[in-house]
């Protein structure tokens, strides 16, 4: 019934109240603290027979690719590797550099994408990502979070030469992840 329907929706919301209070600092106020360093993100387009990988994070419930933040004194193709077997499992080649994404607004930072292929290791789930799940290429989830659809049609387009892009993340876009999360 539509009643059960509004208080499902009202005690999800108000479970993800505290993970969304963690996220709105670290998007909108920690990045203007004093002493805040731009931040850099590495993340993997993962493919295999036509499929790619994707993951949810344990304090959000859309669809999203793996990877993280360099730690000091790792290049960006050490941390995908790491964050990718952290997260999945896998053990993954770099195939090749596929884009930078310029974000501003929410969570200023720089997503660097990079095409993968799986090179050993067991998929498993980890508590950053308690789910993974192999996708058609062509067919993202619809609860694929808003900002990875660019990077990830980049990535499988092939383009010759890696892309940078600039990209706003306004209210619309935070506000269609909360949509997604929420579901």
């Amino acid at each position: 019934s539509e009643a059960s329907g509004t208080a499902g929706l009202a005690r999800r919301l108000a479970a993800a109240l505290p993970a969304y209070a963690r996220i709105a600092w670290w998007g909108l106020v920690a990045p203007h603290a004093a002493g805040a360093r731009s931040l850099l993100v590495v993340q993997a387009v993962i493919e295999r027979d036509g499929c790619v990988l994707l993951a949810v994070r344990s304090d959000l419930r859309g669809w999203e690719l793996p990877g993280g933040t360099p730690q000091a004194g790792e290049s960006d193709a050490q941390a995908l590797v790491r964050e990718v077997r952290e997260e999945t499992g896998l053990e993954v080649e770099i195939l090749r550099h596929s884009g930078d994404y310029e974000r501003s607004g929410f969570r200023p930072h720089v997503a660097r994408v990079f095409v993968c292929r799986v090179r050993g290791g067991a998929e498993r789930p980890s508590e950053e990502t308690p789910r993974l799940r192999w996708f058609a290429a062509a067919e993202p989830p619809a609860t694929l979070f808003p900002w990875y659809r660019a990077p990830l049609a980049d990535a499988l387009a092939g383009h010759a030469e890696a892309v940078v892009r600039r990209q706003r993340q306004g209210a619309a876009r935070v506000l269609a992840g909360i949509a997604i999360d929420l579901r």
